[in-house]
């Protein structure tokens, strides 16, 4: 039951690496072009980095809260191993999810 409770903040720190992703995926070569000729483009996707950056970071200390883990722990690894522990923490956790729902059923 621990891991339903856990769906919703997982959900929305998948949702916040995506925005993450695509705002420093505006600065690599083929878009920089408009994004660099823009100070305010600039500015909004440098926002946009910090700000999906610090939300993905609470999603996932909620989730850890919400799995009886230490929120701690789990933010500092995403944080220093971003964004490879987020994206594969997310994949094990949706995997290990589905294993628990066909062992309910």
């Amino acid at each position: 039951m621990q891991i339903a409770r856990a769906q919703q903040p997982i959900a929305a720190a998948t949702v916040s690496l995506i925005a993450w992703v695509l705002c420093v995926a505006a600065f690599l070569p083929p878009l920089n072009k408009y994004i660099l000729g823009s100070v305010p483009l600039i500015i909004l996707t440098g926002l946009g980095i910090a700000v999906s950056l610090v939300v993905h970071l609470v999603f996932i200390g909620i989730s850890a809260q919400r799995l009886g883990r230490s929120p701690v722990l789990w933010v500092l690894v995403c944080l220093f191993l971003l964004p490879i522990a987020s994206i594969v923490g997310l994949i094990l956790f949706e995997w290990y999810s589905d294993q628990e729902k066909q062992a309910s059923a």
